[in-house]
């Protein structure tokens, strides 16, 4: 990859847009049982089916998408995601996924969380963010609420892609 552009930096991270090259690292983080227990779609992430949401929602404009990397060493070790969800793009829905193992446990999410938050609202113009999260994820929850999120709703036995039935609640942050 040639030189990366720098779109906010914490203490301990730094954030930077999304390329075609960090396919591969996606799939890999995708695929591990940790990360996929807490999405809703719970089938092996593939190529094809990263490729397809950069083409059709990342390189549109539809989703701003950004690696999560350690700040010392620039090593990638998640993604954080903004995804539109009105048409004057004022509301996001945030979603974010540690992806390496012996990143977990370090405030990276609750670093994430914040520095993704000033960046939707002094960057991006957007005046709300709103995410789920599964009941069961409380280093999440914990993590949204440091950021300023907080609890709007609940959503009782989601129904995931694996048939498993789960909890969610709707949290938001108004930027």
């Amino acid at each position: 990859m040639s030189e990366i552009e720098i779109l906010k930096t914490g203490k301990l991270l730094s954030l930077r847009m999304i390329t075609r090259e960090d396919t591969d690292l996606v799939v890999k983080w995708r695929n591990n049982p940790r990360v996929r227990d807490n999405f809703v779609y719970r089938e092996v992430f593939t190529r094809e089916i990263h490729e397809n949401w950069l083409e059709k929602s990342v390189f549109t404009g539809d989703v701003v998408q950004m690696i999560i990397m350690e700040k010392n060493n620039l090593r990638p070790v998640g993604s954080v995601y903004l995804r539109y969800t009105n048409e004057d793009k004022t509301e996001a829905e945030y979603g974010i996924f540690i992806g390496e193992d012996d990143a977990i446990g370090k405030g990276y999410g609750n670093e994430t969380a914040c520095l993704t938050t000033e960046y939707a609202r002094d960057e991006l113009g957007i005046k709300r963010l709103i995410l789920r999260a599964f009941c069961y994820n409380t280093a999440a929850i914990k993590s949204y609420t440091k950021a300023g999120f907080v609890k709007y709703q609940d959503l009782p036995g989601v129904l995931c892609s694996d048939g498993q039935k789960s909890d969610m609640i709707l949290m938001e942050n108004n930027l």
